[in-house]
């Protein structure tokens, strides 16, 4: 399975309904965020968004992995993608790209953006049924994380992982 970097959207998806265990499992150790998605996510702490620390206690525990732009062809890339991104998923796409990462974001443009690049793609919908399909989670444990994501704030087009199969 290939290593994930994540939008900040992504990681909250999982970490407010008490989920990161699913992505800890599919993707532990080789899960990354960039620093300025773990900016993002420290100000959603900082405004009282307690369940985002789950992200910060993956980090701690060192399954999940911060990273930043490292090399001049990911700045430079990073430089031209926040003409039209925010900074969380221009730079995760522009880490993604020269490293061979799966980008997980539900982002609309972020995606669209990661398609013109030849950027494999994932999202929350799409880690749950990885999750279900790799036996961490059945169908009735992705069906609750998916429901406490919609009361969580969570855009889904389906109310059951079930419709996507």
């Amino acid at each position: 399975m290939p290593d994930l970097i994540s939008d900040a959207c992504v990681l909250s998806n999982f970490a407010l309904p008490g989920a990161m265990e699913v992505l800890r499992q599919l993707y532990g150790g080789r899960s990354f965020l960039t620093d300025h998605v773990y900016m993002e996510i420290l100000r959603g702490i900082r405004s009282g968004r307690d369940d985002l620390s789950q992200i910060h206690d993956a980090i701690a525990d060192r399954w999940l992995r911060k990273t930043c732009l490292q090399t001049s062809g990911e700045k430079e890339n990073f430089e031209k993608l926040t003409e039209s991104l925010g900074l969380g998923e221009a730079s995760s796409i522009a880490a993604a790209q020269s490293r061979g990462l799966v980008f997980a974001s539900d982002d609309l443009a972020a995606r669209r953006e990661a398609e013109r690049h030849g950027i494999r793609l994932t999202g929350t919908l799409g880690i749950l049924m990885r999750a279900v399909s790799q036996t961490i989670i059945d169908m009735r444990e992705a069906d609750q994380i998916l429901k406490n994501m919609i009361k969580g704030g969570f855009f889904s087009p389906v109310k059951s992982i079930c419709e996507l199969c």
